[in-house]
């Protein structure tokens, strides 16, 4: 306490009522920004989120469901902000970009465009693929066919768009574009594919191009921001490599081996307080661990270790202490497991369900597998125990889970539902 009074005395020294203010102000602005998910993964990229008010366990038919309606195909998570809720699906050969109301599930703007997907090869799902980001005033999308662009985010305006195949000539993948777009300062970043543009950042507010940069082969992965000895770098893995940018300019900072069969690295790395940045593919790729240090704007990278124990192929990952919980398989059986990211150990793995995706909050995980299933967990060194769990979807459900405050929103294939947690 003497610590705390000696760093904020100007604070203690001020009227009660100014800090009763101050404290309440602060609580409703914590409050308010651990009810936001504003980008893929939530407000750090990490499916981690602070908030608190969770049931210690459900009623045996679930979590009271607030509302269920149809929505297109896709795979696009949804994103929140306040009392909307944004994201994508398809239908024919059209795209849709919606903002609903989150206490109902009703539509409040819905904007469609051509979406041609000829060539594509789409078996496992109909994209959108990319989750929508929130960005002041701003929605940025990205469409299965490479379509950028910037919506105004009350009224689904478009602001500014890009083509990134035809106008950027950025590659082609062969189940469509997937990336999630990323804000730093007052930049959107993304991978785009060609030479010299692995990478590009645009301006938020009029789209132009800030910088463009780097040639490696693309992957369906995502970039993720980490700040390694007090420097931001903007970290992907691509085809071959897992890279370490400078998000301000694009310029290598490091580059350190990862491969997979076709190239196919699609779950972005995971960053620990340690710096630590753990890597997990399928098709072959296994996962690393690699020890990050920097200095004098210089980063050493140290590989811990390697193996193909543990791959998890297009869903979440958490951190908790030395462990990291994946859900590791491809299109076989994809048990949870839990990796010691020092040593690459496998602690255990648990078959009790399918390939799955989840959310950390409140000590407690919130997992939906694949066939639908939504489930209340503990993940600690000795296993997982499930707590509660109840049927919520229908149909193959690969999204992640998004989490705002204690408002719980899931898709699937072909509907979309909110669930109360509290």
């Amino acid at each position: 306490m003497r610590s705390f009074a000696m760093k904020t005395g100007s604070f203690l020294r001020q009227p009660i009522w100014l800090s009763l203010g101050f404290l309440l102000w602060s609580s409703v602005a914590a409050s308010a920004q651990t009810a936001n998910w504003p980008q893929w993964g939530g407000p750090q990229r990490n499916f981690m989120v602070d908030a608190k008010g969770l049931a210690e366990t459900w009623p045996a038919g679930g979590p009271k469901r607030l509302w269920i309606r149809a929505l297109g195909e896709g795979h696009s998570s949804v994103v929140v902000e306040a009392e909307r809720l944004y994201t994508m699906y398809s239908q024919g050969a059209q795209e849709f970009v919606v903002a609903l109301d989150a206490a109902t599930g009703k539509t409040v703007w819905e904007k469609s465009y051509a979406a041609p997907t000829g060539g594509l090869e789409l078996e496992f799902g109909k994209g959108p693929h990319s989750t929508p980001l929130i960005a002041g005033n701003l929605l940025i999308t990205v469409g299965v066919i490479g379509k950028l662009q910037a919506f105004e985010k009350r009224t689904g305006n478009v602001v500014w768009s890009h083509d990134l195949w035809q106008e950027y000539g950025g590659k082609r993948m062969g189940r469509g574009y997937s990336c999630s777009p990323l804000a730093y300062k007052n930049t959107v970043i993304l991978t785009v594919g060609g030479a010299g543009q692995s990478l590009m950042a645009f301006d938020q507010k009029t789209g132009a191009v800030v910088w463009k940069k780097q040639d490696f082969d693309l992957s369906p992965s995502t970039p993720t921001l980490i700040k390694v000895d007090g420097q931001d770098q903007l970290v992907t893995v691509l085809a071959d490599h897992v890279v370490g940018l400078n998000p301000d300019n694009g310029e290598l900072l490091w580059k350190h081996p990862h491969q997979c069969d076709w190239g196919l690295n699609i779950t972005p790395p995971l960053w620990g307080a340690d710096n630590i940045l753990f890597i997990s593919s399928a098709y072959s790729g296994g996962s690393r661990a690699l020890q990050l240090q920097q200095a004098g704007g210089k980063t050493t990278v140290k590989e811990l270790w390697a193996n193909r124990r543990m791959r998890v192929h297009h869903g979440t990952m958490i951190r908790l202490g030395d462990l990291v919980f994946g859900s590791s398989g491809d299109f076989g059986p994809a048990p949870m497991t839990a990796v010691d990211v020092k040593t690459g150990n496998i602690v255990w793995q648990d078959r009790g369900f399918p390939k799955a995706t989840f959310v950390y909050a409140d000590g407690k995980a919130i997992l939906l597998d694949e066939d639908g299933q939504l489930a209340l967990v503990n993940l600690t060194p000795q296993g997982l125990k499930v707590i509660s769990k109840a049927s919520a979807l229908e149909h193959t459900a690969w999204t992640p889970p998004t989490l705002a405050g204690t408002k719980l929103y899931v898709r699937d294939r072909k509907t979309i539902a909110a669930f109360d947690l509290k």
